[in-house]
């Protein structure tokens, strides 16, 4: 199973934003910095997700995926499958569809001082 940690952040709201992932595979690990155009933090957060599910197509085709996110708006669209919101609504689409590559997708929300790792790299990707 691969266990991976997703953020986003933006620097205003909208404005220039960062996407942060750290996944854990056995006992390695690996980082990445995403920066992102201008958006809201809520987007940037599903964003995170979905530049996470592409990373683990290539790199994880076929693995049991276990996302954690502090964003509770990203977690609750995605495990009731649905949202009114016009802006998010392309995004859960897209994270559907990366979701599709993989026998078993699972996101949980843990609280932001547990996704210290993801945090930082999604500030440091909005310096890029």
């Amino acid at each position: 199973m691969i266990t991976v940690y997703t953020d986003g952040a933006s620097s205003g709201n909208p404005g220039p934003s960062g996407a942060g992932i750290y996944i854990k595979h056995n006992e390695t690990y690996k980082t990445y910095q995403i920066p992102l155009d201008a958006m809201s933090n809520h987007e940037a957060e599903f964003m995170a997700v979905i530049h996470a599910l592409r990373i683990c197509n290539k790199s994880f085709p076929g693995e049991i995926l276990s996302f954690r996110t502090d964003s509770k708006i990203v977690v609750d669209t995605i495990e009731k499958d649905y949202t009114k919101n016009k802006i998010f609504l392309p995004l859960l689409k897209e994270i559907r569809k990366e979701m599709n590559n993989f026998p078993y997708f699972f996101i949980k929300w843990i609280p932001e001082k547990h996704n210290l790792h993801a945090d930082r790299l999604a500030r440091q990707a909005i310096k890029y």
